[in-house]
């Protein structure tokens, strides 16, 4: 393995700081960006000592980098991979790889489309037990699998960003959907919210595949105990995957005798399986580097990830359709709990519906409705006649003003305008006749963007950061970083500065300009743009 560090770590915080002392352990760290600086100096480093950075542009611009791995917050998952991927790095992120379904479809497609690696880091499929447990079935040392269940239970790091199912769950439905080598044709879950209003404590999933094998999950961060336990029954033995025990997998070669046709059970003493004394991370990351190296996917590639995607957002539709039809309705159209009263203000005439999730300091409009399951950030300002439909995601900062409707599938970065009766889609090609709900398309927005009066975004496309689109416009393809878009269908003629002032630049080439306003100074790279911020 050669020891040029190729590999910036963004984020050092709770799990990050792991992966910087094994990329150094492996001598291909490169940098560390983290925007909390004071973290840097407790991180333990092997070798030359990486860079320090505090702005992901750092990282994004530096030729030597060839790949990133991601620890972040799993809500800013989407916005990091995608500008990583599309200015050419190879990408490692923490599970989940995003936060939905569709957001992933847009990742493993933006990979294939540019050649890129991208991984997930389910570290369970390189713990030495798992390997072995793979080994044990697909041998047929367990015989007919009849159904799997885990245990992930402790009482530890309790978060208020994402619920237990999306904490939790993605390692073990990684292991099950891996050893099995199916997707399940039913996911369904069960939860309570017990400490945080609206962020599921608890849950019990279950599984379902066409083989006939049933699975369960069982995940808490309100336990008394740690337990990590993994079990596959089948018709000839069961093996136990128990992370916290000095034996962490063991075979159990029960049987049952079926004499005069009564089942009766036989139990045989545990035999312990033997197994590599390697670390998990540290396989993990050598088979990055490997696939950095040999362009092979790597075990939990960016397709693998999404497979994780799309049972949790099975299990999430269950959970919230479970919540809404247990929830009473609210006569005066504001929400009571799960919500603290005071955060944000919902205008008496508009609708609210349980559980959804939205920030402190937001104004819901006149005659507007919140759909059960959208997410809106802090200090947003929906206007009048607004619908933010169940999937839609939208972040801080953001106005949306009178007459627009935020479909399934719309991804809005922070600080976006939509201007008056602006339209987005997620259908190409409705038809009141035929169902089309499976077929919704993306549309992700970039932080900054602008959409004037009564412009159309046709979905399926990605809207850079600090875009402006004209109004009137209709885009119907992906739109760059800081381009100006006009007329019908939308090209672009120009760039628009962060602070909305139109920039003397060519479309390409090679040149800058400095924002009047700001005296940030712009930076055109053939058709790129690039943004250096004045120092206050």
């Amino acid at each position: 393995m050669t020891n040029k560090p190729i590999v910036a770590v963004i984020g050092c915080g709770y799990w990050g700081k792991n992966l910087v002392r094994v990329f150094s352990e492996l001598g291909l760290l490169h940098t560390v960006c983290d925007a909390e600086s004071s973290r840097f100096s407790s991180l333990a480093i092997n070798g030359a000592a990486p860079k320090f950075v505090v702005e992901l542009e750092d990282v994004l611009s530096n030729a030597d980098i060839k790949a990133v791995a991601i620890a972040t917050p799993a809500v800013s998952h989407f916005e990091i991979v995608r500008k990583c991927l599309e200015r050419g790095k190879d990408v490692f992120v923490e599970k989940p790889l995003a936060l939905t379904a569709k957001e992933g479809e847009v990742l493993v497609g933006l990979a294939s489309r540019l050649g890129r690696v991208l991984m997930v880091g389910h570290i369970l499929l390189y713990h030495p037990a798992v390997r072995a447990l793979r080994k044990l079935i697909t041998e047929g040392k367990l015989g007919r699998l009849l159904y799997c269940y885990s245990n992930r239970l402790n009482m530890g790091l309790i978060r208020t960003e994402e619920n237990i199912l999306w904490s939790f769950a993605p390692h073990d439905i990684s292991v099950m959907l891996h050893l099995l080598g199916e997707e399940p044709i039913e996911a369904v879950a069960e939860g309570n919210s017990y400490l945080t209003p609206g962020v599921v404590d608890v849950t019990m999933s279950r599984l379902k595949f066409k083989s006939g094998v049933t699975g369960h999950i069982f995940v808490s961060w309100l336990h008394p105990s740690k337990e990590q336990r993994f079990v596959v029954v089948g018709s000839e033995a069961m093996a136990v995957f128990d992370d916290t025990a000095v034996n962490k997998l063991q075979l159990y070669p029960h049987k049952v005798d079926w004499s005069n046709r009564i089942p009766r059970a036989v139990k045989e003493d545990a035999i312990a399986i033997e197994l590599e004394k390697l670390e998990p991370l540290k396989e993990e990351c050598k088979e990055f580097f490997r696939s950095i190296e040999t362009r092979i996917p790597p075990v939990s590639d960016g397709a693998e990830g999404l497979r994780v995607l799309r049972v949790l957002d099975s299990c999430q539709k269950s959970l919230e359709d479970k919540s809404l039809s247990a929830s009473s309705t609210n006569s005066s159209n504001l929400p009571t709990t799960p919500w603290p009263s005071g955060e944000f203000f919902v205008h008496e005439s508009a609708y609210v519906d349980q559980p959804c999730n939205i920030g402190k300091g937001t104004k819901i409009w006149h005659y507007s409705h919140v759909l059960s399951g959208a997410t809106i950030g802090q200090n947003c300002s929906i206007g009048q006649n607004v619908v933010v439909a169940s999937t839609a995601k939208i972040g801080n900062g953001v106005k949306i003003q009178n007459n627009v409707s935020i479909y399934d599938g719309v991804v809005l970065g922070d600080d976006v305008f939509c201007g008056p009766s602006m339209v987005f889609t997620n259908v190409v090609n409705p038809r009141s006749a035929v169902s089309r709900r499976s077929e919704y398309r993306p549309t992700v927005v970039g932080k900054g963007t602008t959409f004037g009066a009564n412009s159309t975004i046709v979905c399926g496309n990605l809207i850079g950061e600090h875009a402006f689109v004209a109004a009137g416009a209709v885009v119907t393809k992906d739109v760059p970083d800081f381009a100006l878009m006009m007329g019908v269908p939308a090209k672009q003629v120009g760039w628009m500065s962060r602070y909305g002032e139109r920039l003397e630049l060519p479309l390409s080439g090679e040149e800058t300009a400095i924002c009047p306003h700001t005296q940030d100074k712009y930076i055109l790279t053939q058709n790129r743009l690039q943004v250096e911020l004045a120092k206050a």
